[in-house]
C-alpha cells in the first residue's frame, strides 16, 4: 500500500458523511458469511497488518442493488473484537456492481486508510445503471468511516 496525502480528503469525507445517500451501517443481514462473493480469496482483502478487512458481499436482492462492502476494523472492543460495518447506497440497498479487483488503498494521516473502487448504481428515475467511484475512509483510532460517491 502506498502512502499518499490528499489535502482535501478530510473535508470531502466529512462533507460526504453528512447527508449524502451512501450509508455506513452496523452489520446486519447483509453481512452473512454466505453473502461473501466466491472465491473468497479474490473478494476479501486485509490492510494495516490484518486489522482491517474488506469483503465484497452479494445479497442477491434487491437485484439492482445487491452488492455491499463489508468493513471489519478497529477500534478493538474489550474482548478484542473489531467493529463490523457495511457500506451501501442506503439501508438495505447496495450497488449494482463493484469492481473489487480494482480496489485502491492509500493512507492519509488526517482520516486514516482511504479506499476507492469503481461501482455501478441503479437510478430508479431513469431505470438505468450508471458508473461511479466509491471513496471511503477508515479511521482505526476513532472507528469513523466516511463515505462519498463520485
Amino acid at each position: 500500500m502506498k502512502r499518499v496525502t490528499y489535502p482535501l480528503v478530510a473535508g470531502l469525507m466529512l462533507a460526504a458523511s453528512q447527508g449524502l445517500a451512501q450509508q455506513v451501517l452496523p452489520c446486519e443481514w447483509q453481512a452473512r458469511a454466505d453473502a461473501i462473493v466466491e472465491p473468497w480469496e479474490e473478494n476479501t482483502r486485509t490492510f494495516a497488518k490484518g486489522d482491517v478487512r474488506l469483503a465484497l458481499l452479494d445479497t442477491i436482492e434487491p437485484a439492482a442493488g445487491a452488492y455491499h462492502i463489508l468493513v471489519v476494523s478497529p477500534p478493538f472492543g474489550e474482548l478484542g473484537d473489531r467493529q463490523c460495518r457495511t457500506v451501501s447506497i442506503s439501508e438495505g440497498v447496495g450497488f449494482s456492481g463493484v469492481d473489487f479487483s480494482g480496489l485502491q488503498a492509500t493512507y492519509d494521516p488526517s482520516v486514516g486508510l482511504v479506499f476507492s473502487v469503481n461501482v455501478r448504481r441503479f437510478d430508479p428515475d431513469s431505470s438505468d445503471f450508471f458508473p461511479a467511484v466509491l471513496v471511503f475512509s477508515v479511521n482505526q483510532a476513532t472507528g469513523h468511516i466516511g463515505v462519498m460517491l463520485k
